[in-house]
């Protein structure tokens, strides 16, 4: 029994050992698992520098240089503190001095240079808008060049040339023909209405001495004027208060890159100019204008008109348009000379009127069909009357002759009884009742040029609201002065706003492009701006018109051009989303194995300075 422990004392001894040696046969395999791979020869070394070199080469000498090049913006210099001049009003202070003639062949050379002079200082008392003023001259038949207003007129001495001091030929806009009349009276006015012409008729009691600073006939004269271009004036004031620059929010001057705040006395009119506008301009008059403005289309060198006759029935199915559009609309499209017009017609039988209004109803009281005014707007049934759309470059004007039904005839506007109305900026509309009409002129299957003739009328009267020409004065070609005159002052501002939002865009967007036509369309809008507003100082206004038409075009087509508007809807964050998922995937392997083989060589360096 003595010896059992000794037997469990060797027993365990032996067990320590086993285990002792099985510990260190499992170490032997551990250490023989995690064994390094051999290392690499420097041949090997120098082979995957090489490759990891020639991709970064290849991204740096081949891959950056190409996409820096087709994704670089070309950005051409523009004068943007010249454009922002333009638009802050600062560049130009239109003005328009126009000419009046006086012929006074009734009177004696003093007496006649002092009725002029005294009608001017009269003129000048009246006149409180400083930017259009009248200034008058005596005639010299030896200076004046006379030509014909009006193709047919070559009498007419109207609308000529003078020579100023310069040499140009400077235009006049109203020729005085002073009549002196046998006994004592008031003196009196008559207006040509188809010259400019303003015939004064005088008694002799009416001429004082030279020494008078004042008569009856030169104030009369003075207050005549005054009134013939008082529309005129307030269109001009009008078209210059609506584009005033507004100082808030907008900048004026650019140094080394950057956008500086303008202020309000650099591009605000002055004290006096306001309060000539002011004056000039009523809240009324403005209204009216507003509204003259919003239902007039903008100016055009071209302007294409489509005479259309609707009707519900088969007939008429012809009408006799041709010679009535060469009676009555002709003469007034070959007078207005600062436009060109085109003309077609069209005939629609079964025209059905539009489902989205209220079909006429019968009023007994009046004993007449009435159309709602709130259903003019959509009396034209666009989806199945072929009315023209615009052709070409100019906009398109569509009159609408429509004849209704004899069951549904007269037909008239409830409201008003009237049988024509305009749509702003498209055309107008006119009924040719049936029943209103003398037997001998009722709608057959053809419409004589007597049926048609007051519709044509009427359209000729809603062309020219269309154009906008001004209600007076009552001679037409002086309406066409004003409107050249007011159409020129307006393409001039629209151009210089025009540039002023160019010059801000390209500030504001610095990656936006900006091509070589853009700059070339920029240039060329400045020189024609500068063109107008010498032409309109010097008093040249066919002139100045057609270098606002040329600025305004230019200025459109180059803030519009295609390359700028398709930069402005690209921002930076659409380019991190279009480049990411392209080079995420090519640029982590590169980027891991450089950081790798210069951690390795960083690390080979350390050691030799270590062996060292």
């Amino acid at each position: 029994m003595a010896d059992a422990p000794e037997d469990c004392e060797s027993t365990s001894d032996l067990l320590e050992d086993k285990t002792s040696s099985g510990e260190s046969s499992s170490n032997v395999k551990v250490s023989t698992a995690s064994k390094k791979p051999p290392p690499e020869t420097a041949h090997d070394i120098r082979v995957r520098t090489l490759v990891i070199s020639s991709f970064w080469a290849i991204v740096i000498l081949l891959g950056l240089p190409v996409w820096w090049w087709t994704t670089s913006i070309h950005r051409s210099r523009l004068p943007l503190q010249e454009m922002l001049e333009w638009a802050d009003g600062k560049a130009c202070r239109p003005t328009f001095p126009l000419q009046i003639i006086v012929d006074a062949s009734s009177l004696s050379e003093n007496e006649a240079q002092h009725l002029v002079r005294t009608t001017q200082h009269a003129l000048d008392d009246l006149n409180e808008f400083s930017a259009h003023h009248l200034r008058l001259n005596l005639r010299e038949p030896a200076t004046i060049l006379n030509r014909s207003f009006l193709d047919h007129n070559q009498e007419d001495v109207g609308h000529g040339y003078i020579q100023d001091k310069g040499g140009e030929p400077e235009e006049v806009a109203l020729t005085i023909r002073l009549n002196q009349i046998d006994g004592t009276g008031a003196v009196t006015t008559e207006l040509q209405p188809h010259s400019s012409i303003l015939d004064v008729f005088y008694p002799a009691n009416q001429i004082l001495p030279t020494s008078s600073s004042s008569s009856m006939l030169a104030n009369t004269i003075a207050s005549k004027l005054q009134d013939l271009f008082a529309e005129e004036q307030a269109s001009i004031a009008y078209i210059l208060m609506s584009n005033q620059p507004h100082s808030n929010g907008q900048y004026s001057s650019i140094g080394g890159g950057q956008m500086s705040p303008s202020s309000p006395s650099n591009s605000s009119p002055t004290r006096e100019q306001r309060s000539g506008l002011s004056r000039t301009l009523s809240p009324e008059l403005a209204d009216k204008l507003a509204r003259r403005t919003t239902r007039s289309l903008k100016y055009a060198p071209t302007y294409h008109i489509t005479i259309s006759l609707f009707t519900p029935m088969s007939t008429p199915s012809s009408w006799d348009i041709e010679s009535a559009i060469d009676e009555y609309l002709a003469p007034l499209l070959a007078s207005f000379s600062i436009s060109n017009f085109t003309v077609d017609t069209q005939v629609q039988l079964y025209a059905t009127f539009s489902p989205s209004i209220q079909q006429p109803e019968y009023d007994p009281n009046l004993g007449t069909w009435t159309l709602r005014k709130e259903d003019l707007s959509g009396f034209i049934n666009a989806a199945e009357w072929p009315l023209s759309p615009s052709i070409g470059e100019g906009p398109t004007l569509n009159f609408v002759l429509y004849v209704p039904s004899e069951q549904m005839s007269p037909l008239m506007v409830k409201e008003s009884l009237a049988t024509s109305w305009l749509v702003p900026q498209w055309g107008g509309v006119t009924i040719l009742n049936p029943a209103s009409q003398p037997e001998a002129l009722k709608p057959r299957s053809n419409l004589s040029k007597e049926a048609i003739r007051p519709a044509v009328l009427t359209f000729s009267h809603q062309l020219l609201s269309l154009l906008g020409a001004p209600e007076s004065p009552s001679s037409f070609p002086l309406q066409l002065q004003t409107l050249t005159r007011v159409r020129a002052a307006s393409l001039l501002l629209s151009a210089s706003s025009t540039m002023g939002s160019l010059a801000r865009l390209t500030v504001a967007l610095p990656s936006i492009a900006i091509p070589e036509n853009v700059a070339v369309a920029v240039d060329t809008t400045l020189s024609h701006l500068r063109a107008t507003c010498a032409s309109l100082t010097e008093g040249r206004f066919n002139d100045a018109l057609e270098h606002a038409r040329v600025a305004e075009a230019e200025a459109e087509k180059g803030f519009f051009d295609k390359s700028m508007v398709g930069q402005v809807y690209f921002p930076d964050e659409h380019k991190v989303a279009v480049y990411l998922p392209l080079l995420g995937p090519v640029g982590v392997p590169l980027v891991m194995s450089a950081l790798k083989e210069i951690k390795r060589y960083w690390k080979v360096r350390k050691g030799r300075h270590t062996g060292h």
